[in-house]
């Protein structure tokens, strides 16, 4: 996680493993991809990081063209890290939301460790 410039941080750690690739974010985040219907699989691990030891709740939701295609329950800070993996055949539009797990945003450190997109 970081402040407000690329690379500014420290690397996206989930549980003890740190990730080389990822996006940090802080609930509530949207982040929206254009895939204009030639991507096929988005894949991710996601969870708090371990920046904020065992605070922060956080959902996290991958949604293609509006449908939600899977969310996860409310993570905590030091809960076990969920893998994503979901087709996005055919969409256009990705979104990767971070949810506040209902309880406000303080420590709401979501990652989207290693996401992967693949497309043709």
């Amino acid at each position: 996680m970081g402040g407000s410039q690329a690379n500014d941080g420290r690397p996206i750690t989930i549980n003890g493993t740190v990730y080389a690739k990822g996006l940090g974010t802080n609930s509530p985040s949207d982040v929206q991809i254009y895939l204009g219907g030639r991507c096929t699989r988005f894949t991710a691990t996601v969870g708090v990081d371990d920046e904020v030891g065992n605070a922060g709740t956080v959902t996290f939701s991958v949604i293609l063209d509006g449908k939600v295609l899977t969310s996860t329950s409310v993570l905590a800070g030091g809960s076990p890290s969920v893998t994503m993996d979901v087709s996005v055949a055919s969409g256009q539009v990705l979104e990767l939301v971070v949810g506040d797990g209902g309880d406000g945003n303080g420590n709401d450190h979501g990652d989207w460790a290693n996401p992967v997109v693949t497309c043709t």
